[in-house]
């Protein structure tokens, strides 16, 4: 199975970069956990934000294989605990989907990314900094499979 975090970002300060490679060294190889940025549209005075939205989209649709389950992360989803992610990550794990998770650049997803997703997920009602959120997220992942393995760091 492969898990891959799909956002709109590059450039990421050196404690994401620490702490998703924390978590991701913790993570069971069978995971297969990868972060894939996708450059951030071009924004500025006079420029159209929808455009730039509808690039980045282009690019995330183009990164997502076909076969993949496809989840958004959006503020609008389906607000998700640590142990409806350990419910879905054993789902995942029996069929042996791979996953893509879209994160989108800072106006958001393009709302042909949002359409294809499976599933919308909202990680906090709060408006989280995106690199925060690829920590966040992959902390969450390495949690839920802790509950799968009866590990003591949930506690």
């Amino acid at each position: 199975m492969k898990i891959s975090l799909i956002c709109v970002g590059t450039k990421m300060p050196a404690w994401v970069e620490a702490g998703v490679a924390e978590y991701q060294k913790r993570l069971p190889p069978e995971f297969n956990f990868e972060i894939r940025e996708l450059p951030l549209a071009k924004r500025g005075k006079g420029l159209d934000i929808n455009r730039a939205i509808a690039q980045e989209g282009e690019a995330m649709l183009a990164a997502i294989n076909p076969a993949d389950r496809v989840i958004a992360l959006d503020v609008k989803g389906k607000a998700i605990s640590t142990e409806g992610l350990s419910d879905a990550l054993d789902d995942w794990l029996m069929d042996g989907d791979n996953i893509s998770i879209l994160v989108g650049g800072p106006d958001g997803l393009c709302p042909r990314c949002v359409d294809l997703a499976a599933q919308k997920w909202s990680l906090s009602a709060m408006t989280l900094p995106h690199p925060l959120v690829r920590v966040l997220f992959v902390e969450q992942l390495y949690r839920a499979w802790t509950i799968l393995s009866n590990h003591p760091y949930h506690r």
